[in-house]
């Protein structure tokens, strides 16, 4: 029998851990920047606007000593249509269903009550909390001091990391962290996943992207995209997908397909380009433009859409 090595000699001896991470937080503080910074990949989607994120994100990162699964949850914030109640209701369910919590703050603003709630909540979780202090590469370190002072006041003995999502600043030393908190556990994916999304779900989360970037501001937020084929022709390297944008009003599908069709074709392509490098193949795209009036306040509609 050979000597073991000294590593392994460590990895026998260093209990593997693994635990479910909640990224929670008023929207628009960088919680999907920050997801797809931990995983060094992209799997949450990302634009300037708020309430871009509608579902739980699920990214997966294995290392050979933990598995941390982090779920990126829609905004927290004072929700009054139906559309945004059910997206804070899977952001607070997902509260229970974790062994750590990491709570994101933009630190270029003061501490509003949306905050306050959200501290007030997390105060009666038994999950381990850390608060993170957002955007420090856009402000200077004496306007952190009173925020982190805030910080400890709200929920004292917690860990306050101030980090850079967008950097990557302090980010090792958040997964340093994280991982020491993690209870002992089996890896729960295996090795090379880093996400339990479908292809389906990717592909309309891309495409709502693009429309999310490409269209004027008003829009986004009556959008949703459904796939209505996903199909591979293996003999040609080629998946064919098609889908539908679904819009609220009337009025807004002539801006989303744009003169002689020119805003629906930009989409189609950054979002074809974007499926290529994901899938490894050629794809196919075909998208539709269907209005259907008020569906963020149709129970039905917003089940469909997957909310």
């Amino acid at each position: 029998m050979s000597k073991a090595s000294d590593k392994e000699r460590d990895t026998e001896k260093t209990p593997f851990r693994s635990g479910y991470v909640a990224i929670v937080g008023r929207p628009n503080v960088g919680k999907s920047t920050l997801l797809n910074q931990l995983l060094g990949e992209k799997v949450a989607i990302v634009t300037p606007k708020p309430q871009t994120t509608r579902n739980r994100v699920t990214g997966i990162r294995t290392t050979a000593e933990s598995q941390m699964i982090f779920i990126d949850t829609p905004g927290i914030h004072q929700a009054r249509s139906l559309m945004n109640r059910r997206m804070v209701d899977i952001a607070l369910q997902t509260l229970h269903e974790v062994d750590a919590v990491l709570w994101l703050l933009d630190s270029r603003g003061r501490i509003g009550n949306e905050d306050e709630n959200i501290a007030g909540i997390l105060a009666g979780s038994k999950s381990r909390i850390f608060i993170l202090l957002n955007k420090i590469d856009l402000i200077s370190k004496g306007k952190l001091l009173p925020l982190i002072q805030r910080c400890s006041e709200m929920l004292p003995e917690k860990e306050i990391v101030p980090i850079s999502a967008l950097k990557g600043e302090n980010l090792p030393l958040l997964l340093e962290l994280i991982e020491k908190s993690l209870p002992e556990g089996p890896k729960y994916f295996s090795e090379g996943h880093f996400t339990d999304q479908s292809e389906r779900f990717m592909a309309a989360e891309i495409i709502r992207e693009k429309v999310f970037l490409l269209t004027r501001e008003e829009i986004p937020y009556g959008v949703a995209v459904t796939i209505d084929e996903f199909s591979e022709k293996q003999e040609k390297n080629l998946i064919v997908v098609k889908a539908t944008i679904h819009t609220a009003r009337d009025a807004h599908k002539p801006i989303l397909i744009g003169k002689r069709g020119v805003m629906l074709k930009e989409i189609g392509q950054q979002a074809r380009q974007e499926l290529e490098a994901l899938l490894g193949c050629r794809v196919f795209l075909e998208l539709f433009v269907r209005v259907d009036p008020d569906w963020t306040q149709d129970p039905r509609s917003l089940t469909e859409m997957g909310l």
